[in-house]
């Protein structure tokens, strides 16, 4: 799906203030969780979820209501309210839950709305480092930190000078994994981890290809408006737009240059 194409209209700043609050509710929750003795459920697909998780979702889910209530809500922890309406919230409490529970600062709480079922509004916060990159379609990605950096993907159009990143080996099976080889082969050099943190380096321009699988709409619906402002693309592996329905892949580049290389080598055959 491509945020290019929307737009918030005059409730712009009324659904970005509200998404914010809703972002500063939660880190509230998850800070004090952080780098402490935690239990982790095994959820159903086999990812770990956690009190901080389901308590950050709640308290996003009561603000939203709240403020903005004809919007729908989709959270990875407590499903879909309202799904008629035009505008939904698509939530993940804690993007990296198993950074999380290792005490790695590399998770993030994402929140992303779409129109019509396309990304409009994204936020990526890091609660731990005060980082915080948010996307609105039409508009360039701002990003907020104490280290430095500016929102901005890199001029990258040579495959061979690549920075490529994936959060997991986990993500590929048998059909996927001589793809994504092949995509390896041909960068500069690979990197394990990051989970949505890689996707707003990839929005400062310290990375240049993510590829991945097994994403959920929670997952991806926040990133897609932060690096598309940014300059990037993002993509499934056959370079289609992202789809709540599709096969699960993600491709996000900071050169959309990159794309036919890339694809050719990423494209289901």
């Amino acid at each position: 799906m491509s945020a290019a194409h929307s737009d918030l209209g005059p409730d712009r700043d009324r659904l970005l203030d509200t998404a914010l609050a809703a972002i500063d509710a939660a880190g509230a929750i998850v800070r004090p969780f952080f780098r402490t003795p935690l239990d982790a459920e095994i959820k159903g697909d086999r990812s770990p979820v956690t009190l901080a998780d389901r308590n950050a979702e709640l308290a996003i889910r009561a603000l939203l209501a709240e403020r903005t209530p004809e919007c729908g809500i989709l959270g990875e922890e407590f499903g879909l309210e309202r799904p008629e309406a035009r505008l939904r919230w698509v939530l993940d409490p804690i993007d990296g839950t198993r950074a999380f529970i290792t005490g790695r600062p590399t998770f993030g709480i994402l929140i992303g709305l779409l129109a019509d079922g396309l990304p409009v509004l994204g936020v990526i916060d890091q609660p731990i480092t005060g980082e915080r990159w948010i996307g609105i379609a039409g508009e360039p990605t701002r990003f907020t930190g104490p280290f430095g950096g500016t929102a901005g993907t890199r001029r990258c159009p040579e495959l061979a000078l690549a920075e490529l990143s994936c959060t997991t080996p986990a993500m590929l099976d048998d059909s996927t994994c001589p793809r994504f080889q092949a995509l390896e082969q041909g960068v500069q050099r690979v990197s394990w981890g990051g989970d949505c943190y890689a996707y707003g380096l990839l929005a400062l321009g310290q990375i240049d290809i993510i590829a991945e699988r097994d994403m959920k709409i929670w997952d991806w619906a926040a990133l897609v408006p932060v690096i598309e402002g940014a300059g990037g693309r993002v993509t499934d592996w056959n370079g289609q737009p992202l789809r709540a329905d599709g096969d699960g892949s993600v491709l996000a580049l900071g050169d959309a240059r990159l794309a036919d290389q890339v694809t050719r080598l990423l494209a289901a055959r």
